[in-house]
């Protein structure tokens, strides 16, 4: 009994594996090929390949761009929307003249012609990818900063495809991507990021002052910013200094004692830099500088 269960399900199959093919063949369907990738760089050209083995009077050619919306690229004969004055068709293959990045995407062939079962339809796929050189990378350097903190410089190309490596230039000379590799500038505290394009100095000095420019690169090409200068100073708090010097000047006619304390603060300061955090060394100093300068004018000389 198991037996015949077992052959009469294989005949059963096997009337429907028949009966399949035999629909298959009256009405010519055909699976689509697998999609082929094609590359292209923007504004050249490139050809979009249809491969139909045999050529026939009679048959009906339509190329769609495939999407959320499906789009004509070449029905009835004609080929639609801007293609009609870029593109051209070669047998069963588009040639696209002037390609832009926004052709890039999926299309499909359908070639539908008679034949002995009746209409056989054939389908091929393609992927057109479309490289795109970067653009003028936008960068953020900092006017000025701070002697010991960390400062982030940053370049970013948001056109580029493939996306683009970042190579950051000090006074128009490549940094190294490795500091611990070897440097071309006198300091080694920096760290590069390629992919990301940031520029980090982990505790920033005067030897990092300097004309900041960035390259966005890619397979296709390549752009910089323009050169921005970031100047580093030990003491951003000498403007607030310099706003009370008025006031020392009209009461003390011992200008010579003002300065010569002002300086001795700040080799003070410049030989404890290494030592504490700027923050705080900053703020006990310019108090002390305050309260000398204000018993200096008291008590002239």
């Amino acid at each position: 009994m198991a037996r015949r269960s077992r052959h009469r399900l294989l005949l059963l199959l096997l009337r429907y594996l028949v009966v399949a093919l035999g629909y298959h063949k009256a009405y010519g369907f055909s699976a689509p090929k697998d999609p082929k990738v094609v590359t292209a760089i923007e504004y050249q050209e490139v050809i979009l390949a249809c491969k139909y083995p045999k050529k026939t009077i009679a048959f009906r050619l339509e190329w769609k761009k495939l999407g959320p919306s499906v789009s004509f690229v070449y029905y009835q004969q004609a080929l639609q929307g801007d293609f009609k004055d870029r593109a051209e068709l070669i047998d069963f293959s588009i040639r696209i003249k002037n390609v832009t990045r926004n052709d890039a995407g999926n299309y499909r062939c359908e070639i539908s012609a008679p034949s002995e079962q009746g209409q056989n339809l054939e389908e091929d796929t393609v992927t057109l990818e479309v490289l795109v050189a970067p653009a003028v990378p936008s960068c953020e350097v900092p006017n000025s900063a701070l002697s010991g903190t960390v400062v982030e410089l940053r370049c970013q190309d948001k056109e580029g495809n493939p996306r683009p490596e970042y190579t950051w230039f000090k006074d128009g000379v490549p940094l190294l991507w490795n500091p611990k590799l070897g440097s071309q500038s006198s300091n080694s505290s920096y760290t590069m990021n390629t992919k990301s394009g940031t520029l980090q100095f982990n505790t920033v000095s005067k030897l990092d002052s300097g004309e900041y420019s960035c390259e966005a690169r890619n397979a296709v090409g390549h752009r910089r910013c323009p050169g921005k200068r970031m100047q580093v100073d030990n003491f951003l708090w000498i403007q607030s200094f310099l706003s009370e010097i008025p006031f020392l000047v009209r009461s003390s006619n011992k200008l010579w004692r003002i300065f010569f304390i002002a300086f001795s603060a700040v080799e003070n300061i410049q030989d404890d830099m290494q030592k504490k955090p700027p923050s705080r060394r900053v703020v006990l100093h310019l108090k002390t500088l305050r309260v000398k300068m204000i018993s200096s004018t008291q008590n002239p000389l």
